[in-house]
């Protein structure tokens, strides 16, 4: 089964950090760029961070710029958001995706980070 399972969500406080994983299955890991995404409470999803699959090359949000980065291990098939510094507006439901192309096309089904103040 193709498949992309995040975890690693939870609750913390402002100023505070957490790593979030994206294990994937039943796909060559590492032939893919991988994203992580999030969706804040009524708001539309945004990127956050990509990296290539060769993990050569990131990208990411001006939001999360210096407090967040992307890793990945493609021996272990996952992809790491290690978030600190985090801020109330960070609270969303993060996802990780799948590169097939030149679009994301397989998702994860989300973690929740809630940042409190």
């Amino acid at each position: 089964q193709v498949q992309l399972v995040e975890s690693g969500g939870g609750l913390v406080q402002a100023g505070g950090s957490l790593r979030l994983s994206c294990a994937a299955s039943g796909l060559a890991f590492s032939i893919y760029a991988m994203g992580w995404f999030r969706q804040a409470p009524g708001k539309e999803r945004e990127f956050v961070a990509s990296m290539s699959a060769s993990g050569g090359s990131t990208t990411y949000a001006d939001s999360v710029k210096g407090r967040f980065t992307i890793s990945r291990d493609n021996a272990k098939n996952t992809v790491y958001l290690q978030m600190n510094r985090l801020k109330p507006e960070d609270t969303a439901v993060y996802s990780c995706a799948a590169k097939f192309g030149t679009a994301y096309r397989l998702w994860g089904q989300g973690t929740k980070v809630t940042v409190s103040s």
